[in-house]
This record gives C-alpha cells, sequence and structure tokens, in this order.
C-alpha cells in the first residue's frame, strides 16, 4: 500500500533531477505566461505555450518517470503554488522546505 502524501510532497519527489527542475523553471512560466497573452498576440501565446510544453515532457524524459498530472489534473497546479510559496518565503525570511 502507498504511502499518504501531500500533493506538494509527491511533487517533490518527482521531480529530483537537476535537468527537469531546469526544464520545469523555464516551462512552466512560459505557459503560465501564455495563457493571458492569448487575448494580445495568439501567435506569440500558442508559441510559449507549445515551448513550455515541450520543456516539461523533456525534464520528465531525463527524469524517468510520466508527468504527474497524467495521473491527477490537480497537479498542474501544484508546480504554480509551489512557486508561490517559495517567493512568499522569500519576501518574508521563511524558506519554504
Amino acid at each position: 500500500m502507498e504511502e499518504k502524501v501531500s500533493f506538494l510532497e509527491r511533487y517533490k519527489r518527482d521531480h529530483q533531477h537537476p535537468v527537469n527542475k531546469l526544464t520545469h523553471a523555464f516551462g512552466i512560466p512560459m505557459i503560465v505566461i501564455s495563457l493571458p497573452l492569448f487575448f494580445w498576440s495568439w501567435k506569440w501565446a500558442l508559441g510559449l505555450f507549445i515551448v513550455g510544453w515541450i520543456f516539461q515532457f523533456v525534464g520528465h524524459y531525463v527524469e524517468g518517470n510520466p508527468p504527474s498530472f497524467l495521473k491527477n489534473p490537480v497537479f498542474l497546479l501544484i508546480r504554480p503554488w509551489w512557486i508561490l510559496k517559495r517567493l512568499w518565503g522569500f519576501l518574508t525570511g521563511q524558506p519554504y522546505r
């Protein structure tokens, strides 16, 4: 039986390889920025969206595991949440562990 872990803990466990972390550091902001950008420049938005997802899949290929959202779509929100928690920790002086 698999132990119960939080979404954030599962996310950290599935993203250990430095290349996967790097591709996510670039890919996820590209995807997030592309969404509102569709209202102004759909060509740029589409390009950012596609390249961002390519980064995600390359990272998971290197890591050797499939993206977590394929098992549970909630994981699509985890990385932006993780980034916000780290930013809040930086701003308040309480780093996220």
